[in-house]
């Protein structure tokens, strides 16, 4: 596997590594300048805001929130690439925004444990549901935290409305922790090593 190299910020201020992922059938990229045009597409629809618990914002708020995602060193993002839409051969340091159908996160934000982290997933691209890709990238992404920033447990928050996600997380092992019924959210949680994490992973440096 190829060594870390640092994420080219804006302003190079950046201490994360920048790396890609590839899985049987998908690539997980990172968030790139060059994504944020469809992505804010995405999050025009409705009821992906409501999956997402999100606020519609404008293009230059999305490139803004891109950017912080960027430099947040309790963050990590990638965007999920649709082997099957890849226009030619996986190119490293091309977006490949032909193929891009989602995207996939952790936070590593919990103040009492550095190593626990919340993931969320979103499948974007309707054609691309339905086929294993959410699946794939939740476990080629748990798979990266652990071995990139030694994660022991990971946290799912979803909507109660959200019965496919729920039952994805539940299947790959997760148990519900709490429930809240002011955001109607099920909060769910899985050890590390209790769960079908993919290996060995094809790890390069962006």
């Amino acid at each position: 596997m190829e060594a870390a190299v640092a994420v080219d910020g804006e302003d190079g201020d950046s201490r994360k590594g920048s790396w890609y992922v590839v899985g049987e059938r998908v690539v997980l990229v990172p968030y790139l300048r060059e994504h944020v045009p469809r992505y804010h597409k995405w999050m025009q629809d409705p009821a992906l805001l409501e999956a997402t618990a999100s606020e519609p914002l404008s293009l230059d708020q999305e490139f803004d929130v891109h950017r912080s995602w960027t430099l947040d060193p309790l963050k990590h993002t990638f965007i999920v690439l649709d082997k099957e839409l890849i226009e030619g051969e996986f190119v490293v340091g091309n977006p490949h925004t032909e193929a891009m159908v989602g995207d996939v996160n952790i936070y590593m934000n919990d103040p009492d444990d550095s190593q626990f982290a919340e993931i969320e997933i979103m499948i974007a691209e309707h054609k691309s549901r339905g086929k294993g890709l959410g699946q794939e990238a939740i476990l080629t992404m748990m798979a990266f935290a652990v071995e990139k920033y030694g994660i022991h447990t990971f946290r799912a928050k979803i909507s109660k409305s959200n019965t496919a996600s729920l039952k994805l997380f539940r299947k790959l092992g997760f148990k519900d922790a709490s429930y809240s019924a002011v955001f109607k959210e099920v909060t769910l949680e899985a050890p590390a090593a209790a769960l079908p994490l993919i290996s060995p992973l094809t790890i390069g440096s962006w």
